[in-house]
């Protein structure tokens, strides 16, 4: 502690010699007592001077408080006494109050404390024990102290709590504190503690953070909370920016959905307090953490499609369209609006499909731009209009064809009762503010970027410029502005944003390049603006008509004679000189606004002194800068060079095109053809199916049929007892003329159902000869064809079937000779019956068992009917199952035919276009080797393509085969 000797030896204004005394002898008291009394009143002493003497009671207690804090957990008064001494120590928002003017060792007192305590972790481990104690004169005193730690030296402190056990968990367990001041000051713990800190943000996100802070909001009143809800959202904002797991954790959990009550803020927009602007102001960039353009485009994507479907974009244009909203939360609402529909074409139609509530009702997007050509509104608010307009044509391209439409003069509203968005813009583009200049002509390359339809069609746009003239085009209208201009300090923003536009107006096509130069006063004009020598001032406007000069030449089809590629660049070199032509398109990307505005796609500025270059404008020049460079120093023999070899790749590429929608289409056949067996593999386990069922069903008869046999045999036993019985007992004669009529009719139904038995095995028979006929017809087709082996199993499956019908047939067989035999013991029990026997009593008794068994034996010849009929309807349903195998069996061998063809002529047409394909690389490598003589570098990836092209010609050999092992 020698360096805080030195500190107090050096203050000019110490405390007494009295007073040091008394910290002295207290300290001492602290160590030596052996009373908890005595060194509780010590270190209550100690607590009222650290305050005013905070220097002496850090140096002289701070290690004796430590001790108090091991040795007296048990007495949580005197605890609560330490903790709020090192607190005053180390915190410095004491003596900021007390005395501002402090010098700069005052102000490090505390990062010095803060050094001394925490040189032992065990320190800091122990403060996270204490913080466990319920009682609130521990654990409040300890979460201030920690606070005030992370605050000084937030790193080290951060990393300490880290690696102790359970750390971050015991500190999350403040949040769920059912006293407010404790779970207050928890939150600003926790802030302090996950700042910066990504290891830390995951930890304190997976032990359920977002649920209890999302509680707490809602607990306070979301929007219309206090200093509490501010606390919540910056720790929120800790939480997920630039943390891509966090913000994945957020969305996977549904949290999204319950952002939307945040911004339900009513009709009754008058109270709107500082705490609520605030509030919703932290909101709002909340949102915009989620679905920033820096987060991976993935995760962006996902968030923005949960906020469409939770209603949370439209809550949010709602405050867009509202009254009476404060102008930093309007400014703020549109940007969060741009960055949710930025690149979302689901969330950008919703917000073409906005209207203001005014009458008649206006399109959001018409009120916003009024917004931002209107020289009365704020500056940020016209940046953000222009923002969001940016993000509603990001990747939209369906929106920049509306935009461009509302310029055409087949959409103009003729009565002039409605403003569309292409009349504003074309009126900011020609005001006389410079901003809403700038402003437009960025807007309206927006609807331009990258689209080269909507660059063709806004060639078309026809403006008049006064009464009496004949309109004029909107680029003729450009060129004329430019060429007026004779100072361009005076309209800087005019001149750089009407050079940007016509730079991204005229990139990539050739069309509106040939309208630009069309006017012969434009390359005069560039010409001369990049040969003058200007200040620096000046020098981005000539790197931007260089630029735009540069576009000219390389993106030139050289359908104006007077305006080639190799005259303009021999103008170049005559006029301005090619060095000092790549040196004045250089100044653009050396400009010092250039590589900030190329940073974030957000307009962003200060002032208006700082509106230059547009984000997507950076871009561009990035990519065309190296290329116009090259083009410039190319002579005319190497491009038309060029040209050649690029007309030849065009037409290489035409063929290798052609080919893959060739294969595309084999591919697409091939796919058919798999579809069809599998569907045929379908109607096999169909047909399997159906015959175990038919097993099963056949075995199941036999189990009966063995049960019947079983049961009739005792029925013979019983019947031959009761006949020996009868022969000697005798039975009266008209019992003895019932049976046999009785057995008469039963004679004739065994006749019948033997008829019916000869009909089903006539039939049997039929079937028989015919399958055996239609196998034979099929078999020698069948075995022919190889990739037929599934059509054969079935046949094998049918030719199982046929057995089992033969082994049927066999079991029916036998049932009638049982029946044979069941009439003949029948009618010998008819003529036992004639002999006389016993008594009345015992004959009636005799003859009741008769009818009986008679009418059982009658039973049994029914369920044997019926057994009959359900076998013939198997067999009929098994001729039709063969039936239906036969057609099978023809279509598949003709559509094997068919496929046998289609498989030829395939092959013919590509061994043709194989042939062609050498032919063409043959020539391809000729005019390499060509291009290599004459010195011009080959690049890689025409390589690349070549070997890429015999990838391809060694798959295109794969669908053939494909085909033919089907």
């Amino acid at each position: 502690m020698n360096f805080l000797r030195g500190v107090m030896g050096g203050q000019s204004a110490g405390p007494q010699h009295t007073e040091a005394e008394t910290i002295q002898k207290l300290c001492d008291r602290v160590a030596s007592s052996t009373l908890l009394d005595d060194r509780r009143n010590a270190v209550r002493a100690l607590k009222s001077l650290s305050k005013k003497y905070r220097l002496e009671v850090g140096i002289q207690a701070m290690e004796h408080l430590i001790h108090v804090l091991q040795t007296d957990r048990s007495d949580s008064e005197i605890i609560g006494y330490a903790l709020d001494t090192l607190y005053n120590i180390i915190s410095n928002d004491e003596e900021e109050e007390v005395e501002e003017n402090s010098t700069r060792q005052s102000e490090d007192l505390g990062s010095q404390f803060t050094e001394i305590f925490i040189k032992q972790q065990e320190n800091v481990t122990l403060l996270l024990s204490l913080l466990e104690e319920f009682d609130f004169h521990v654990r409040w005193p300890g979460v201030k102290l920690l606070t005030s730690l992370l605050k000084q030296l937030g790193p080290q402190v951060q990393q300490i709590i880290l690696v102790s056990p359970m750390g971050v968990s015991r500190l999350m367990d403040l949040l769920a504190d059912s006293r407010e001041v404790i779970r207050n000051d928890g939150v600003l713990l926790l802030q302090a503690l996950t700042r910066s800190n990504g290891a830390i943000q995951k930890i304190v996100a997976f032990e359920n953070a977002f649920e209890r802070l999302l509680d707490i909001i809602t607990e306070e009143g979301n929007s219309d909370g206090g200093i509490v809800v501010e606390d919540c959202l910056l720790l929120l904002q800790n939480l997920l920016k630039n943390n891509n797991s966090n913000q994945n954790f957020f969305k996977e959990g549904s949290y999204i959905q319950r952002m939307k009550p945040w911004f339900e803020v009513g009709d009754e927009n008058s109270g709107w307090s500082a705490q609520k602007v605030t509030n919703l102001h932290l909101m709002l960039q909340l949102v915009r953490v989620l679905v920033s353009p820096t987060n991976p485009p993935g995760a962006t994507s996902s968030c923005q499609k949960a906020m469409f479907q939770c209603g949370l974009l439209q809550q949010l244009c709602t405050i867009l369209m509202a009254t009476g909203v404060p102008a930093d939360i309007l400014t703020e609402t549109i940007n969060t609006v741009s960055e949710v529909i930025r690149g979302c074409q689901v969330n950008q139609d919703y917000f073409a499909s906005v209207n203001a509530p005014s009458n008649p009702p206006r399109p959001a997007i018409v009120v916003l731009l009024m917004s931002m050509v209107n020289e009365r509104q704020p500056f940020v608010l016209r940046c953000a209009v222009l923002y969001c307009f940016q993000c509603f044509l990001y990747k939209n391209q369906k929106g920049q064809g509306e935009i461009v439409s509302t310029l055409l003069p087949s959409t103009i509203d003729a009565t002039g009762n409605s403003v569309s968005a292409g009349q504003l813009l074309c009126g900011g583009l020609f005001s006389t503010d410079s901003l809403s200049n700038w402003c437009a002509a960025v807007a309206l390359a927006h609807a331009l970027q990258e689209n080269a339809t909507q660059k063709e069609q806004l060639l078309r746009v026809q403006l008049a410029t006064s009464i009496g003239n004949p309109p004029v085009s909107l680029l003729q209208q450009c060129t004329n502005i430019l060429s007026q201009v004779k100072f361009f300090l005076a309209i800087r923003f005019n001149i750089i944003g009407l050079l940007m536009l016509l730079c991204t107006w005229l990139s990539n096509c050739p069309i509106a390049v040939t309208h630009f130069l069309h006017n012969s006063a434009n390359v005069p004009f560039l010409t001369g603006q990049i040969a003058e020598n200007l200040g620096e001032e000046e020098q981005l406007v000539q790197g931007l008509c260089a630029l735009l000069l540069g576009i000219s030449i390389y993106f030139n089809d050289n359908s104006l004679e007077s305006y080639m590629k190799e005259k303009l660049k021999q103008l170049i070199e005559k006029r301005i000189g090619k060095e000092n032509f790549i040196e004045k398109l250089g100044f653009i990307s050396k400009h010092e606004l250039y590589s900030r505005a190329s940073q974030k796609p957000q307009p962003n500025f200060p002032s208006p002194e700082y509106m230059i270059f547009d984000h997507e404008f950076t871009k561009l020049v990035k990519e065309l800068e190296g290329v116009i460079t090259k083009a410039i120093y190319k002579s005319s023999e190497e491009d038309k060079k060029e040209e050649e070899v690029k007309k030849t790749l065009e037409q290489h590429d035409n063929i290798v095109t052609h080919y893959k929608n060739m294969i595309r289409e084999q591919d697409l056949q091939l796919e058919e053809l798999r579809q069809q067996v599998s569907t045929l593999k379908c109607q096999n386990e169909q047909l399997q199916t159906a015959v175990t069922q038919q097993v099963s069903q056949i075995q199941q008869h036999k189990d009966q049929y063995n049960l019947l046999k079983i049961q009739l045999g005792k029925d013979n036993q019983h019947q031959g007892s009761y006949s020996e019985g009868a022969q000697m007992n005798g039975i009266q004669p008209e019992e003895i003329s019932r049976l046999r009529e009785e057995i008469e009719e039963l004679k004739r139904n065994q006749e019948i159902l033997q008829s019916q038995l000869t009909e089903k095995d006539s039939v049997i028979e039929n079937l028989k000869s015919s399958q055996t006929s239609g196998t034979n017809e099929q078999s020698s087709a069948i075995a022919s064809a190889r990739d037929f082996e599934e059509v054969a199993e079935l046949k094998q499956e049918l030719a199982t079937l046929k057995s089992q019908l033969n082994s049927q047939s066999v079991e029916i067989t036998k049932l009638q000779t049982e029946k044979q035999e069941l009439l003949q013991k029948t009618e010998a029990f008819a003529k036992s019956a004639e002999v006389q026997g016993e008594s009345e009593t015992v004959i009636a008794t005799k003859t009741t068992d008769v009818e009986g068994r008679l009418s059982a034996l009658l039973q049994e010849t029914k369920e044997l009917k019926n057994e009959i009929k359900a076998l013939s309807e198997e067999r009929t349903a098994i001729k039709e199952q063969l039936d239906s195998s036969n057609s099978t069996i023809a279509i598949l061998q003709t559509e094997k035919d068919k496929l046998e063809l289609e498989i030829t002529d395939s092959k013919k047409e590509q061994d043709d276009l194989l042939v062609l394909l050498a032919d063409q690389d043959q020539k391809i490598l000729s005019l390499k080797n060509k291009l290599k003589d004459l010195g011009h570098p080959v690049e890689e990836e025409d390589e690349l393509e070549s070997g890429d092209q015999e990838d391809e010609d060694d798959e295109s050999e794969d669908p053939g085969k494909d085909l033919d092992h089907i």
